[in-house]
């Protein structure tokens, strides 16, 4: 809706969220806290989404995945997104969210006021609270009282949003203006000392907005808001559910596939065994998956896709070894960026020669497989910059690592979903749990985590040291707790340690233990410290090359949970 601006987030002290536990059924990781029964009953659906609208807030993907929470479709768009265009996604309800600018500065993002003419009930947040103040004739100005962090509020009025609210609540604040005069037709739902001008809501227009971020976990009754706003105050039900999302992506993958052939590269991880259940669920045994060893897969991996996928599902499968092919391409190689592209680029070409065999193979003179099938995520998308306004994190080899001539069509069924959704669709088709709740491993494997070039020598080191770090957490019962434990190897770093009385110049490892929803945000995990030294002394017994271990505390902004 105007320029993008640098985006400095929530203050400093503000922490990332807590991570809540992956749900067992449906897409929502908590239970609605609103009554919805005076919602439309569920029905067929397209989804129209809620969206998001991103004034440079670090936590826009935040309120993203609470709407999911609410079994309610969202997706993120940004602010330099004009009325039209937004307007042209059908959305079923708009979120202005925060952001780090001052709305009476030069330059700020700015709210077209033809975006509140449009009928579609509209809910601003902080700094989207202000833009639509100001927007629509209010007063936004400095009180000299700037709010950070726990803040009290008094709710003079519960209206449409804070219905069941208390008087007086605590939220999390985080700004230096406030909305002095709410515009005229709006009534003032609630205050602070520093806010003269809370909340507040247009009934009649469906127009609502609150100071405080309702996202985050230090505003306890901030779901309640948001669902407050998509139930009532745009009259939406929780619909979207994994039952739903499996019968609307079967049909799409049943329109798009026609009577043609598919081919998935399958990795045995989370999400590419969803994507090939959910085509396969589709169009049966017009599916071959195919399972590329690159060469860069941790201890198990290929006989973890033969034992619990294949022997679950029945699916087609045609193994690829292809690990000279891969390791020659990454030789000399240390750039993250060019390795991501490499293994992309070959994961394409390996795929072309097995459509090609499948073809041979079914004996169909003529035949072509057109189909590719990716387990591309949301975040996946968002981190490779999908979208206008998205910043290119890292390119994420199913991504911006595809090559140009790429000559299969894409399916995705996925692309629209977090990781915690990913698994509830997936035990929703069955996958086994094995599968569903293992860790997430990166497409690329190995080749990311190894910080240099990539070789065999260090494959087996990093291998070795891996499966350590994975038995230890299982056996101490942290799989479910723990979202991610990358284990990096520094390969082109040494370290001078004493084992044996002998002085050695081996390897350093990483321990990158994480905590997460969706791999948006995440923490470090508290893993306890007997289970961190039986890991230490393990690898640095059992590995050789490696002669110390170390731990990353760092969250998620503002590292990356992988490395490269």
């Amino acid at each position: 809706m105007t320029q993008t601006v640098q985006d400095p987030g929530l203050p400093d002290g503000v922490p990332d969220e807590a991570p809540d536990p992956a749900p067992a059924e449906g897409l929502s990781a908590t239970t609605p806290t609103v009554d919805a029964t005076t919602a439309p009953a569920p029905g067929p659906t397209d989804h129209r989404p809620v969206l998001v609208v991103d004034f440079g807030a670090q936590y826009a993907q935040l309120i993203a995945r609470r709407v999911r929470e609410a079994n309610v479709y969202s997706e993120i768009v940004p602010h330099t997104a004009s009325v039209a265009d937004v307007l042209a996604k059908d959305p079923a309800a708009i979120i202005l969210s925060g952001g780090p600018s001052s709305v009476y500065e030069a330059g700020a993002p700015f709210v077209d006021p033809d975006l509140f003419t449009a009928g579609v009930p509209v809910l601003g947040i902080c700094y989207g609270f202000q833009a639509m103040a100001k927007a629509l004739g209010g007063t936004v100005a400095q009180t000299g009282r700037r709010e950070y962090g726990g803040t009290g509020v008094e709710v003079t009025a519960a209206g449409t949003v804070l219905e069941g609210s208390p008087e007086q609540q605590t939220v999390w604040m985080s700004h230096g203006d406030a909305v002095h005069a709410a515009p005229e037709g709006f009534d003032v739902l609630a205050t602070s000392a520093g806010s003269p001008v809370a909340a507040f809501e247009d009934r009649e227009r469906h127009l609502y907005g609150v100071q405080w971020h309702p996202e985050v976990r230090h505003s306890p009754l901030g779901q309640a808001t948001l669902e407050n706003f998509l139930y009532r105050g745009a009259g939406l039900a929780p619909d979207w559910t994994a039952g739903n999302v499996v019968a609307e992506q079967v049909e799409r993958i049943r329109a798009q596939v026609g009577d043609a052939r598919v081919i998935c590269g399958l990795s045995g991880g989370v999400d590419s065994s969803v994507a090939a259940a959910l085509v396969q669920r589709a169009v049966g045994d017009q599916l071959t998956c195919v399972f590329v060893d690159h060469g860069l897969l941790r201890a198990g991996e290929a006989e973890q896709v033969e034992q619990d996928f294949v022997a679950a599902t029945g699916v087609q499968l045609k193994v690829v070894d292809a690990q000279e092919r891969f390791l020659s391409a990454l030789a000399g190689v240390t750039d993250p960026e060019t390795k991501r592209k490499i293994i992309g680029r070959e994961f394409i070409r390996v795929f072309e020669d097995a459509a090609r065999e499948v073809v041979a193979e079914a004996g169909e003179e003529g035949g072509e497989v057109r189909f590719l099938v990716q387990g591309t995520l949301y975040p996946d998308v968002v981190e490779s910059g999908g979208g206008e306004g998205a910043a290119n994190i890292k390119s994420h080899h199913n991504v911006g690592g595809l090559p140009d001539d790429l000559q299969f069509e894409l399916v995705e069924p996925l692309r629209t979903l977090f990781k915690d959704e990913v698994r509830a669709v997936g035990v929703e088709l069955g996958v086994p749990d094995a599968i569903v709740w293992r860790q997430p491993f990166p497409g690329p494997g190995l080749g990311i985590r190894i910080i240099g070039e990539v070789t065999h020598d260090r494959l087996e080191i990093l291998r070795a040291a891996d499966a350590i770090a994975r038995e230890e957490l299982t056996r101490a019962g942290l799989d479910r707790e723990v979202w991610q434990c990358p284990v990096v190897l520094l390969a082109d770093v040494r370290s001078v340690g004493v084992q044996g009385d002998g002085r050695t110049y081996g390897h350093p490892v990483v321990l990158r233990p994480v905590s997460s929803e969706d791999a948006m945000t995440a923490d470090w995990t508290r893993v306890p410290y007997e289970v961190l030294a039986t890991i230490s002394t393990r690898i640095t017994n059992e590995v050789p090359e490696v002669n110390r271990v170390v731990l990353d505390v760092t969250s998620k902004p503002p590292g990356t949970i992988e490395w490269e």
